[in-house]
């Protein structure tokens, strides 16, 4: 195994040294995100850093983090009761809820027009893979006594994850010599659908879209 990496290693090390043009780049942006998911819909605004290996002109490899505030929405609920003596046999309540994930995603990124060394303008897409980490903390009104009513999402703090497919189109422009300035609009979408109780929409869910504004820098 130590062989390989070395090669591995001398290998990738002699693609930059040999590079004619510049081989990384830097970007970093913040935006406004949007959870579109019926029953779960807030705004939230959030921090992206994207690191850029280009592989051609054209064509390269991202990898990035991503980190967004809280979002607030409200469900509005029925407990049932477990017992046919349970009176009352139903209790309407309010579920509030707080949502924030953290984002990390790898991919390929294509430009269609222009390239990583910008001369006027570019515009590229993206694709990829992602790791959703999510925390959610909900909070009923009123407090429902779970011994005796059955409730469809759970009071208090969890942690969540998802996979997703990680999808964008960006707009770029040229700034200065090793300077440009991008816009692009971005889509988390979950592959997976692991169970949450403290989540009351699970399937294909979180949905997350976001438009982002930022400046990336060419080394």
């Amino acid at each position: 195994m130590r062989p390989c990496l070395i090669i591995f290693f001398f290998y990738f090390s002699s693609i930059i040294l040999s590079a004619q043009k510049p081989f990384f780049s830097l970007a970093t942006d913040l935006g406004i995100q949007r959870s579109f998911k019926k029953d779960q819909r807030y705004w939230a605004v959030g921090h992206t850093v994207n690191a850029h290996f280009h592989v051609t002109q054209k064509q390269g490899i991202y990898a990035g983090f991503a980190y967004f505030s809280p979002g607030n929405y409200k469900n509005f609920l029925t407990a049932s009761a477990k017992s046919p003596g349970t009176n009352p046999q139903q209790i309407a309540y309010q579920n509030d809820a707080i949502m924030r994930f953290k984002q990390l995603s790898i991919g390929w990124k294509q430009y269609l027009r222009g390239g990583s060394e910008l001369k006027d303008w570019g515009l590229y897409g993206t694709a990829g893979f992602g790791l959703m980490l999510g925390r959610i903390e909900n909070s009923h009104s009123p407090n429902i006594d779970t011994s005796q009513y059955n409730i469809p999402v759970h009071s208090g703090k969890a942690n969540f994850k998802r996979l997703t497919l990680d999808l964008a189109v960006g707009y770029e422009v040229q700034m200065g010599a090793d300077i440009s300035l991008y816009t692009e609009g971005r889509a988390f979408i979950p592959t997976t659908d692991y169970p949450s109780n403290f989540l009351f929409v699970n399937d294909n869910a979180p949905f997350m879209a976001s438009f982002v504004a930022g400046m990336r820098f060419l080394f």
